[in-house]
Parts: C-alpha cells; sequence; structure tokens
C-alpha cells in the first residue's frame, strides 16, 4: 500500500528558512489529532527555531488523522510503524534536505514517531521531546548505537493517563533508561494531555540542551 504523501503548517517562512538553519523542530501529533494541535507549544516554549507541524498520512474522518493503526498498544505491529517512519523520513529529507537536523516534539502516537526517528538516523535528531508517548518493542537499526552513546531525551506523562496502558509504558521505561540520557518526569494526577508544569520542564530541558538562543524564557 502506498503512504499518501505529508503535508504540514509551520511559521511563517519556514521553508526558506529550514534550508540554511542548522536545526528545525518538528512537531508531531497524536492519533485522531491534526497538524494544527501543536503549534501552541511554540509560544509557551519560546522556541527560536524554523519549525513545522506534519500531518500523520492515514485520514481517519472529522478533521483527525493517525501515523499508523492501532490495534493495541500493548502489541504493536511495527510494520506499519516503520512505514510511517519512513514516510516521515522522506517528507523530512524533501522539506530540510538529506542532512538536516530536526528537534522532534511528540505527543502520544507522535511521541512515538519522535523515538522512530532517533531509533533509525540518530545522527539527524537533538534532543527528542516525547510527551504521553512511548515506543514500539521491536529491534530497530540504530538502537545498538543508541546503547551506546546514550542521547539525551524527555519523556513526560501523567500518572493517571487512561489511554497508554501499563505495559507500555513499562516496556517505554525499560528501552529509555537502557539506550537515552533520559530525563523522565511524571506528573501528579495528569491524564492524557500536557501539563503546564510539564510544558516548563520541556522548556528547561531544551535550554540545558540547546542553549537560551534557541529556547527563550
Amino acid at each position: 500500500m502506498t503512504t499518501p504523501a505529508l503535508r504540514a503548517v509551520g511559521a511563517p517562512g519556514w521553508t526558506e528558512a529550514a534550508a540554511t538553519a542548522p536545526l528545525v523542530a518538528l512537531l508531531l501529533h497524536g492519533f485522531g489529532a491534526h497538524e494544527r494541535d501543536l503549534g501552541g507549544l511554540v509560544p509557551e516554549l519560546g522556541l527560536a527555531l524554523p519549525w513545522a507541524s506534519v500531518r500523520a498520512p492515514i485520514e481517519l474522518g472529522n478533521g483527525g488523522a493517525a501515523w499508523f493503526p492501532i490495534r493495541s498498544l500493548d502489541d504493536l505491529d511495527p510494520e506499519p510503524v516503520r512505514a510511517a517512519t519512513d514516510a516521515l523520513w522522506a517528507w523530512i529529507d524533501a522539506a530540510v534536505g538529506p542532512r538536516g537536523r530536526i528537534l522532534p516534539i511528540g505527543f502520544s502516537q507522535g511521541g512515538l514517531m519522535a523515538t522512530q526517528l532517533l531509533r533509525t538516523r540518530p545522527d539527524r535528531v537533538v534532543a527528542p521531546v516525547v510527551l504521553a508517548g512511548f515506543v514500539q518493542g521491536e529491534q530497530e537499526v540504530a538502537d545498538d548505537r543508541l546503547a551506546a552513546d546514550r542521547p539525551a531525551l524527555f519523556w513526560g506523562r501523567g500518572d493517571a493517563d487512561p489511554v497508554i496502558p501499563a505495559a507500555a509504558v513499562a516496556r517505554t521505561a525499560a528501552f529509555l533508561a537502557t539506550h537515552t540520557a533520559l530525563e523522565a518526569r511524571v506528573y501528579p494526577g495528569l491524564g492524557h494531555g500536557i501539563a503546564a508544569q510539564e510544558v516548563d520542564d520541556v522548556r528547561m530541558f531544551l535550554a540545558a540542551q540547546l542553549g537560551e538562543a534557541a529556547v527563550g524564557r
């Protein structure tokens, strides 16, 4: 099956800026959401980078989209995940260039996509942010390298999230603890969403990783 071409919205002039920028922020929405869902994070984080928010390829109706079908988060089928990853990299190569580096910020299923980018082309991924997200359990091409290099990654979630099952949380915690320099935060009472404190924590994480020039206060 051919994956539909991806499209995105972004900051004014981001396509021109991305051609020469050392880093481009990429917003990746969750299952059933859309490319305008996470744009509000940009001013809240103070991102001073070109950015784009990509629409997932599978149309669900009522304006929503998905990166891949989900039957169970406990046992993901790796093939649709890899197809989505390939489609996203093809879009990145076309939009940012084949050597362009990205900062992925993903929510839920988009958080998994952020980890997939890291697990497939780690040279091009900087300080990924995973919000209420998870990982798939199958080995990926760069996992051994990640285990050795331990790149920085932020993972935030709520302890009252009714969407991500315990098995997916445990799988994600085990993988990230052994493959990244993990900054993990758990927010009491938070469901499947993003807390104000979490935004502050992400801003501090990105400032530490990228410097104040990339993330304002």
